[in-house]
């Protein structure tokens, strides 16, 4: 997505640090628009390479969709979202403020 441009990269990186931080706090309580938060955390991962989350946030939009319980695949998600800002902050070298 950044063709080597590293300010880019880091631009990219520090957006999804932020914005995956507002959606799970969005999320945390299944709101009504819960499956459109989820589809727009799958389609940011899937963007910069988190697939994990990117999976996570599928089978949350899934189970919202289908009316399904979604308690433990929104744990999943918020699980796989901090293992993704982890290893963001670690090739920023730096802690991420989710404010």
């Amino acid at each position: 997505m950044s063709l080597g441009d590293a300010a880019l990269e880091r631009e990219v990186l520090s957006l999804f640090l932020a914005q995956s931080a507002k959606l799970i706090e969005a999320l945390s309580t299944l709101p009504r628009d819960g499956r459109e938060l989820a589809h727009k955390l799958k389609g940011s991962a899937r963007a910069i390479g988190a697939f994990a989350v990117a999976d996570a946030a599928a089978r949350l939009e899934h189970a919202l969709m289908s009316g399904a319980e979604a308690a433990e695949p929104l744990l999943v998600l918020t699980e796989a979202v901090a293992r993704a800002r982890n290893a963001i902050e670690a090739i920023l070298g730096e802690p991420s403020n989710p404010n």
